[in-house]
């Protein structure tokens, strides 16, 4: 590998996700970076830190903080986010609300599709990663996917698929 170089793998950001995460990272550099500090200064006023647990909980909490502010940062720095001119709306994509028909469990069941960092499935946000995400990654309209999971193959027929929701 050439000294230098660069290896961190792009990961895909819808636009709500994206801006969720440059909004939390602003929040922890400019406010709770602050809080932390003044919290901090505080502890260090009430004596022997030796036997000081405000002046332990302060350190740990900055080092938490300090560490997500570096993991979002990082984050950030390989993010590629999906924008609606990106987007073929014939095909599944990672920004795409899709609406399947489950021919295993014979129901309807609707997908956000997100970046990896945004999946909630409790909320039908699913990771173009994920078995059924990745299933899903460019079928269109009509499309029969069949999906391994740990319960079994799932097939999926695709009902609709239009902007995310989420």
């Amino acid at each position: 590998m050439a000294k230098g170089k660069e290896t961190t793998r792009k990961k895909l950001y819808t636009e709500e996700g994206y801006k969720s995460l440059v909004d939390e990272y602003e929040y922890l550099k400019n406010i709770r970076r602050q809080e932390v500090k003044d919290t901090l200064a505080q502890a260090r006023s009430y004596g022997d830190l030796s036997e000081n647990s405000e002046y332990d909980e302060a350190k740990n909490e900055q080092a938490k903080v300090e560490a997500r502010i570096n993991e979002l940062e990082e984050l950030i720095r390989s993010a590629q986010v999906v924008t609606e001119k990106d987007i073929d709306a014939d095909t599944v994509h990672v920004g795409a609300c899709v609406r399947v028909y489950d021919m295993t469990y014979d129901e309807e069941i609707e997908y956000n599709i997100v970046g990896s960092n945004e999946a909630n499935p409790l909320l039908g946000n699913i990771s173009d990663q994920s078995p059924i995400g990745s299933a899903l990654l460019g079928a269109r309209r009509g499309d029969i996917v069949s999906v391994d999971t740990p319960g079994g193959e799932l097939k999926l027929k695709i009902i609709e698929i239009s902007r995310s929701k989420s």
